[in-house]
């Protein structure tokens, strides 16, 4: 008998703790393991927000506020014991891009329609979490899905250029920012050059040798010791510049119907991202391995942190994989090894922020450019094309979409196109004919690998996808063919239908319409395996079930033949 205690108990932990549930079950001697993975993470996290919040067009401090929302809110209200949000760079250029068609990053307007995208972007996560909708992190395929990362890596690397190169910040299509960046490449600043390529190299040494190591604290530091001892802003290095340290205050951000109107869209990609990438998150780093992970929790989480982030003035967060890994790597045990990089920041705020004003540009730059390379998922870019070409152009196509497009179309687009593939991959379903596999009672799709045996007038047929307005007619013509090419006289056909989960109105009355065509011609038609729950409630909900019979359903293609095989035959 299976011990259920574990279970049980688990259970109870999570109704008597409606919020913290990472706390559940925790024990005194994981605060020290909880400690340094909040250390860690702090190192990790302070030069990767400045960077993302430069990355949106936001002073530092801004990714720092980001951050602080986003990791008390899934603390209180997340599932996942290790998932950390914040400010992230996968969906910064996204709502950056749709913000700039609406308001420069320098005017007073800018932050506001941030905020309150923040505040639309979590009331929909909180909406699809509560009422649990988490299939929609599916949305996007795999092959979209990595489109979508190139495209965005491209837009990170380009927008990056200027300040490695010590160039003025272009304008304009991201095509036409790479043009004026080469027209005016011969004028970089080679001290600009040297930081950023040199912070680059260091995280990515750090990195090969351990992913804990935090390389691109180490790299900002040597930076602005640099900046410092060789006195490069005498030398055309640009740096941050004062950061301000007041602590962010509550306010509803104020927008007018009309702004209002044009973030609905955005905010809709944005929360779809969003889900996405906190639903893998969640997947790939799951608090328990024998409990499945509970995404629609954890889209509570993130929603409240991007509600949490509206409300003191700066951006959407979402879930990071590269910092929920660090989490998980350097021995986290809860939520709290993220609220104690929360507090880290805040002494850092509090107290050491003059120490952030020399580091130069050029070096978030170069963090901003190992976060682009990583993003790019070579090795599945490689074995997509090896294996399937069609979806290989899938990848190019979204990612072509995401650079010369406005970005946020563009990643319009590959949602688009991910759906699309998903309902050409549908309609590309076939009725298949059915061979028994010989000294069986087995029936399997006929393949001239595997010669099969056939009886006597009788064509047994299967379908494996949903039977929907999508494939119906496909469908009918199919079984038509089988009927039309049968070398004798059928007078049973068998629908074996194991595969048929879902049955909707258009196919209902296209199956209806068969079932009768094939009593007029004198054929009988028969069911066999429709196992699907929701299949067998359309059966009955359509009327199919009462136009067949009970005697024209069984469970088995072998157990139809048996019972109806010699009745059809009969005059």
């Amino acid at each position: 008998m299976a011990d259920t205690s574990g279970s049980a108990k688990s259970e109870r932990a999570r109704s008597v703790l409606p919020v913290f549930r990472s706390l559940s079950g925790y024990r005194f001697e994981f605060i020290t393991r909880d400690l340094f993975a909040g250390l860690t993470l702090a190192a990790i996290a302070i030069p990767e927000q400045m960077a993302t919040a430069r990355l949106g067009g936001f002073a530092p401090q801004i990714g720092f506020f980001a951050f602080v929302a986003g990791s008390l809110a899934f603390a209180a209200f997340g599932s996942n014991r290790f998932l950390s949000s914040g400010a992230d760079s996968t969906i910064t250029p996204i709502f950056a891009g749709g913000l700039a068609a609406l308001a420069a990053s320098t005017s007073p307007d800018y932050p506001v329609l941030a905020a309150a995208l923040a505040l639309m972007v979590g009331l929909l996560l909180l909406a699809a979490g509560i009422f649990r909708l988490g299939w929609i992190a599916d949305l996007l395929s795999i092959p979209v899905t990595i489109g979508f990362l190139l495209g965005i890596s491209v837009h990170i690397l380009i927008s990056q250029l200027p300040a490695i190169l010590g160039l003025p910040e272009p304008h304009g299509p991201m095509l036409q920012r790479l043009a004026t960046i080469a027209e005016n490449v011969d004028q970089a600043n080679g001290f600009t050059l040297v930081i950023g390529l040199g912070v680059l190299a260091i995280i990515a040494l750090s990195e090969r040798i351990d992913a804990r190591i935090p390389g691109a604290l180490i790299g900002l530091a040597l930076a602005g010791a640099a900046v410092i001892l060789l006195r490069l802003e005498n030398r055309g290095v640009s740096v941050l510049g004062a950061i301000t340290v007041e602590m962010p205050a509550f306010g509803i951000p104020f927008v007018t119907a009309r702004q209002l109107a044009s973030l609905v869209s955005l905010s809709l990609i944005i929360s779809i991202v969003v889900m996405v990438q906190t639903a893998a998150t969640t997947r790939s780093f799951p608090s328990d391995p024998n409990e499945p992970p509970d995404v629609d929790r954890d889209f509570v989480g993130v929603g409240a942190g991007s509600v949490l982030s509206g409300l003191i003035g700066a951006f959407p967060v979402d879930a990071s994989p590269p910092r929920t890994g660090v989490v998980s790597e350097t021995g986290g045990r809860s939520q709290i090894a993220g609220l104690a990089a929360v507090a880290i920041i805040v002494l850092l705020l509090a107290f050491g922020a003059s120490l952030l004003h020399r580091i130069p540009n050029a070096a978030l730059g170069g963090v901003l450019l190992f976060v682009a390379l990583r993003i790019i998922r070579f090795g599945q870019i490689m074995a997509v094309y090896r294996q399937t070409r069609w979806e290989f152009l899938l990848i190019l196509l979204t990612a072509v979409a995401i650079i010369v497009l406005p970005i946020e179309q563009g990643v319009g687009i590959g949602i688009a196109l991910s759906l699309l593939h998903g309902l050409w991959s549908t309609t590309r379903a076939r009725a298949l004919v059915f061979e028994r596999v010989p000294g069986t009672s087995i029936w399997w799709p006929a393949s001239r690998h595997f010669p099969g045996e056939r009886e006597s007038g009788i064509i047994v047929i299967g379908f494996q996808a949903p039977l929907s307005f999508l494939n119906a007619y496909h469908f009918r013509h199919d079984i038509l063919a089988a009927i039309k090419s049968s070398s004798q006289k059928v007078r049973l056909l068998v629908l074996e239908a194991t595969g048929i989960v879902e049955i909707d109105f258009t196919a209902s009355q296209v199956l209806t319409g068969i079932i009768r065509d094939c009593r007029q011609d004198g054929v009988d038609f028969v069911l066999a395996r429709l196992e699907s729950p929701r299949a067998q409630d359309a059966l009955v909900r359509f009327g199919i079930g009462a136009l067949l019979g009970p005697d024209h359903q069984f469970r088995s293609v072998e157990e139809a033949i048996r019972a109806r095989g010699k009745k059809s035959s009969m005059p």
